[in-house]
């Protein structure tokens, strides 16, 4: 069970992200999501924020059948930054409008409204670094934070198919990959069926991945480093490494 409080760190987050662009040009290229300028990134970030609060406020029960939201875009693009902290105002009131231990639909899983909250937080983090990286400047990452990131993603990334076609090829006749970082070490195996964190894994993998620290190896894992930079060393099986990594990305 993860010990971050992943409703005050979306507003953090958030918060951060603003910090960032607000005094950005908006038209500058971000180079982690091709063909985005940071007027598109912010607009997804807090589009998604938008989305999940409906999702959110609805506690819904089942896969919703449509994906309709009021965005309430900004008339001009300098008007995104306080569209964004905005776009949290109502996250933010959709969240508190029940228990977070409430039953909900979520397509990972968790079935219940935490799930929503923690995947808001880790959308907005990582669109944050895809700001900062954009700008020129060098990402920080709460060490914990990270580390809960990594484990939501590795959780939750065998339920992707839905958005992300290409997780459904990762299978293999029992082989494991071990992600680690000096806060902690995950692994997760291939399997001839399907894939998926490995509990309590003693013992050598296949191949390995170990990154200078929790932050590196969350943003690796959604592809926002080369995994050949000096922040990662790597052994084992590198085929097996380079099947996880082209069909991992969502």
């Amino acid at each position: 069970m993860s010990t971050v409080d992943h409703r005050s760190a979306v507003a953090a987050e958030t918060a951060r992200f603003v910090q960032v662009v607000e005094r950005a040009d908006l038209s500058t290229p971000v180079p982690s999501c091709p063909g985005w300028t940071l007027t598109d990134l912010i607009r997804h970030a807090g589009s998604v924020q938008r989305w999940f609060a409906v999702l959110l406020r609805g506690r819904i029960q089942q896969p919703p059948t449509s994906r309709d939201v009021e965005l309430k875009l900004p008339e001009d693009e300098a008007g995104y930054p306080q569209w964004l902290a905005d776009s949290l105002a109502e996250a933010t009131d959709a969240i508190e409008a029940g228990d977070l231990d409430d039953p909900m639909w979520a397509w990972g899983v968790d079935q219940h409204a935490r799930f929503w909250v923690r995947r808001m937080l880790f959308e907005t983090l990582v669109h944050r670094t895809d700001a900062e990286l954009a700008l020129g400047l060098r990402p920080e990452i709460d060490p914990a934070l990270a580390l809960d990131g990594v484990d939501e993603f590795l959780v939750n990334l065998p339920n992707a198919f839905m958005f992300a076609p290409r997780t459904a090829e990762l299978r293999a006749e029992h082989r494991t990959i071990e992600f680690s970082c000096p806060e902690g070490r995950r692994v997760v195996r291939l399997r001839p069926d399907a894939f998926g964190v490995e509990p309590d894994t003693d013992g050598p993998a296949d191949a390995s991945v170990h990154a200078a620290t929790a932050g590196d190896l969350l943003l690796l894992l959604y592809g926002r480093h080369d995994r050949t930079a000096d922040a990662f060393a790597l052994s084992g099986d590198q085929g097996l490494l380079d099947h996880w990594f082209s069909h991992s990305q969502f």
